[in-house]
């Protein structure tokens, strides 16, 4: 699993990288950024988004 952003709803408020506990989430000048090297598939930050910008999706092979 990896985590999915919806650029479309994500207010790029930055909540939800402070609750990552591996620092997968990054904001930049492009928006949020998920590295999926680092993601462990915990969920804690889609649990904190308050737009529900993100999910968690399958990693593709």
């Amino acid at each position: 699993m990896v985590v999915k952003i919806d650029k479309n709803k994500c207010l790029r408020c930055g909540g939800c990288v402070g609750t990552c506990p591996k620092l997968a989430l990054n904001l930049t000048e492009h928006g949020l950024v998920c590295d999926p090297e680092k993601c462990v598939d915990c969920g804690i930050c889609v649990q904190f988004c308050p737009v529900g910008a993100l999910s968690l999706q399958k990693k593709k092979k």
